[in-house]
């Protein structure tokens, strides 16, 4: 599954590659047994939505209310959420609820004012990061915040050529779905971005990134575009998660920056300390980005993104435009990410996912050696992937079976990956060990079961 390094397409396999709205998507069109009471609430959301609604599972879960790991449905039955990293603390929790309730009542307003919340955050924030890098723009959305990411990047090169890899999903203004290849497979990507393989083994990954990287660079030179910037999420989600060997990008990094781009680190998956390694992705391979990018955790729920870079870099954005975002960084907004923050450290939930996540891994692994079908289970802290294959080939048959048998053992999961073939295992951070084993055991019913 290797595609050229300088792919101007989405997919060199459309017809195996998985939108990535469409993976375990739930289809209207096809005739289910929903009962009566949920079959009426889609038919009422489709009438309102119509094809912009994207619902999980063959029967699509009508939830009413959630608590740490825990969603529970209108009929009374909970689940375990091992899907969600949005509320990246916990399902509703008390500390950002009262943040968010105590800011609501006193005060929310955009950012050309002066108040303290806004001012406390980024300082907390800005903290976490590594020397040189502290300067913060807040927005409202992971979007936002790559589509800011890549003006910076345009503004600073002069160029307007980017690499990415090639199931990468990075948001959905209409700059960034064009450097997000999982959202239009198939496609010709965009004149000025060019897609490489994702660096999974065996064998030298860093090695191969890295050259597969200098090639897509070497093109775009050639092109007329040049190159602005390498954009990758740290623990490649999308792609199916690649995290080892820890360090494997720093060879890429250091070929970026021959080439005079800039490396933007997409942290919306991976940061805020789900690898468990560190609180950024990056961390894990002991390198610096130019620029970084935040989103769907930092708030737990409530929007909030973020770019953080160096000084010169924001000097010469600013200069050549006025930047403004209404909402982002708003007091509301701010209060809940602080609240976030203060979770995370005081908590010690990066060690936690350290923890968890490393003794669910090395269960994930054993499970493998008694379930054929599992070819390789992989990943960092609380980011995992649990990849299924069939006679050496990718199996998102099997996948979809799993995703929709852990749904009936109340367990919520979903999927990754070219293929749509890779378990996507990213719980809240509060995840404990006895939530691991949940997971563990039933997925190994669900697959004994098949």
């Amino acid at each position: 599954m290797t595609t050229p390094a300088n792919s101007r397409t989405a997919d060199a396999a459309p017809a195996a590659s998985r939108q990535i709205l469409a993976l375990n998507a739930f289809d209207a069109a096809r005739p289910s047994d929903l009962p009566p009471e949920t079959a009426a609430l889609v038919a009422r959301r489709q009438r309102s939505f119509g094809p912009t609604s994207v619902l999980f599972y063959d029967r699509p879960l009508h939830v009413v209310s959630a608590d740490g790991v825990w969603l529970q449905e209108a009929d009374g039955k909970r689940y375990l959420d091992v899907y969600n990293n949005v509320p990246s603390v916990g399902h509703c929790n008390p500390r950002v609820a009262a943040a968010v309730a105590k800011q609501v009542a006193t005060l929310n307003i955009h950012t050309r004012y002066l108040y303290d919340v806004v001012h406390t955050y980024a300082e907390r924030l800005l903290a976490t990061f590594p020397e040189g890098l502290d300067k913060v723009a807040f927005t409202c959305t992971g979007s936002e915040s790559n589509d800011l990411a890549l003006r910076i990047a345009t503004a600073a090169t002069g160029k307007r050529g980017f690499v990415v890899t090639e199931m990468a999903y990075h948001g959905n203004t209409t700059a960034v779905t064009d450097v997000s290849p999982s959202s239009r497979p198939g496609q010709p990507l965009a004149p000025h971005v060019r897609a490489i393989p994702a660096p999974f083994g065996p064998g030298d990954v860093a090695g191969r990134f890295a050259a597969d990287l200098e090639a897509a660079i070497a093109d775009l030179e050639a092109s007329g575009h040049g190159f602005a910037g390498l954009l990758v999420d740290t623990i490649f989600s999308s792609d199916g998660v690649a995290a080892d060997p820890a360090g494997f990008l720093a060879p890429a990094v250091e070929a970026t920056r021959r080439a005079g781009g800039l490396f933007i680190a997409d942290e919306v998956q991976p940061g805020f300390g789900r690898t468990g390694a560190a609180m950024w992705g990056f961390q894990r391979h002991s390198v610096t980005p130019d620029v970084v990018t935040m989103g769907k955790p930092m708030g737990n729920g409530i929007p909030i993104g973020g770019v953080v870079a160096r000084l010169d870099l924001m000097q010469r954005f600013a200069a050549s435009v006025g930047y403004f975002n209404t909402f982002g960084g708003n007091p509301v907004a701010s209060a809940a990410a602080l609240a976030v923050l203060q979770e995370i450290e005081e908590r010690g939930l990066v060690a936690n996912a350290a923890d968890v996540g490393g003794y669910m891994l090395a269960r994930l692994k054993a499970l493998g050696q008694r379930h054929g079908e599992i070819g390789e289970a992989r990943g960092a802290g609380l980011y995992l992937g649990v990849e299924f294959v069939a006679d050496g080939a990718p199996a998102p048959e099997i996948a979809s079976y799993v995703i929709n048998a852990l749904r009936g053992r109340r367990i919520l999961i979903g999927a990754a990956g070219r293929y749509g073939n890779v378990l996507k295992i990213r719980p809240p951070l509060i995840f404990e060990r006895a939530h691991a084993d949940m997971l563990v055991e039933a997925l190994d019913d669900a697959l004994a079961s098949r």
